[in-house]
């Protein structure tokens, strides 16, 4: 994966990697069952990246304006500590998240979608995008994904972070032992 020089710096810097959900793990949709349950859709592959961020060190967390049973199994299943549901203000979160591991801006990056996103993005280091969010956060972003929301983002986003610090063929080598698929 090449990457502009300016996002290459800025993405080696980062220590924590913190995702929206609905329109970045998701597409966005909102699908409800015949009991009025939540239902969502996460893509697998965004698994393995979030999971390969964690194995290298760099903290993932998500903030998200919404929360329901079935996010909560996915923060689980991929042993995210760190979690922001229900979130009415997401720059409180963020400077909880900053103090709660004593870490500066410039080594945050945020991937969002919509505008509700944009007072973290304005904030952080690293300001990510899926390619179908919201025109105005897209040209708020640094770095704007090939993915559509729910599509692969997270794992694109892993892809841009991991690249900046050794080639991803040897990183994702620890993908392919048996103990990656353990849970956290």
């Amino acid at each position: 994966m090449m990457l502009p020089n300016q996002i290459k710096e800025k993405a080696r810097n980062i220590s924590l990697m913190i995702f929206d959900v609905d329109g970045v793990l998701t597409d966005g949709t909102l699908v409800y069952g015949a009991n009025g349950e939540e239902l969502k859709h996460f893509n697998v592959k965004d698994g393995v990246g979030i999971k390969l961020l964690q194995t290298y060190g760099i903290h993932v967390a998500i903030i998200s304006a919404k929360e329901s049973a079935p996010l909560r199994k996915r923060i689980t299943d991929l042993g995210i500590k760190h979690a922001y549901l229900a979130c009415k203000d997401k720059l409180v979160a963020l400077n909880e998240l900053k103090s709660k591991l004593g870490l500066e801006d410039e080594h945050i990056a945020y991937c969002g979608d919509d505008v509700i996103d944009l007072k973290v993005m304005k904030q952080i280091g690293l300001a990510m995008a899926p390619n179908d969010a919201y025109e105005m956060v897209k040209k708020h972003s640094d770095y704007v994904t090939h993915a559509m929301g729910g599509k692969g983002v997270a794992r694109e986003v892993a892809d841009v972070l991991l690249s900046s610090r050794m080639d991803l063929e040897r990183a994702y080598i620890k993908a392919m032992l048996p103990e990656f698929e353990d849970k956290k």
